[in-house]
């Protein structure tokens, strides 16, 4: 009975692994409709939130048969919940993912580009706290899941040097209101997946220690 029981969670490892795949795949596709003005990227990332919504049913339909059907003790029953939670959020970062390649299909790049390296940067802290989260979850990794949160004040201080560049820009009247409030929109949904990260990386420490944490808890090292 056990044996089943571990090869079904090594499943849920598995599509859990995909997932998060997915939403690294989500992000950057939609980043690249932002640079590239793609309409190709733009279908992309529509169709990779669909991946992404397909495989949160196959986890939850997982999860509800290893909680229904094994009897799983206290640490698996915090790694199966655990695992529903991060779904959620991970499921709301193939939505954002969706919103910024929305808002690229009106913008109107301005001849000057305002925020390239500061979204640029963003995306990729964002995509690594992504794929680090799941990944701390696999490998049952205590720190990496720690360093995940961490790096969210790194996303945050970007976000401010974005909206920083935008009010020197709209001082300096450089280019179309529109467009800022686009960037800004997007900084923000780059900033929302990173909280989304944070939001797994903090029940994959509940699921290793049965302690609901914090950023601020992390920060002060109290765990």
């Amino acid at each position: 009975m056990r044996t089943r029981f571990d090869e079904q969670l090594e499943q849920l490892n598995m599509l859990l692994i995909d997932m998060g795949a997915l939403c690294e795949e989500a992000i950057n596709y939609a980043v690249g409709a932002l640079n590239e003005g793609s309409e190709k990227m733009r279908k992309l990332t529509y169709e990779t939130d669909k991946h992404i919504d397909d495989r949160e049913r196959e986890i939850e339909n997982l999860c509800l048969k290893l909680l229904l059907q094994q009897q799983p003790v206290a640490r698996d029953l915090r790694q199966i919940s655990s695992a529903l939670k991060m779904i959620s959020d991970m499921e709301r970062i193939g939505d954002q993912a969706e919103d910024i390649a929305e808002i690229t299909e009106s913008i109107k790049k301005p001849k000057e580009e305002i925020c390239g390296d500061h979204i640029s940067d963003m995306t990729k802290t964002a995509i690594s706290m992504v794929t680090e989260s799941v990944d701390s979850f696999v490998k049952k990794d205590l720190e990496i899941a720690r360093a995940v949160i961490k790096k969210d004040d790194i996303v945050d201080q970007l976000f401010l040097e974005v909206k920083d560049d935008i009010i020197s820009a709209v001082r300096e009247d450089k280019t179309p209101g529109e467009y800022f409030v686009d960037i800004l929109m997007i900084a923000k949904y780059l900033e929302r997946i990173s909280d989304h990260a944070v939001n797994v990386a903090e029940w994959v420490i509940f699921s290793l220690t049965g302690q609901h944490v914090n950023e601020e808890l992390i920060e002060k090292e109290r765990l």
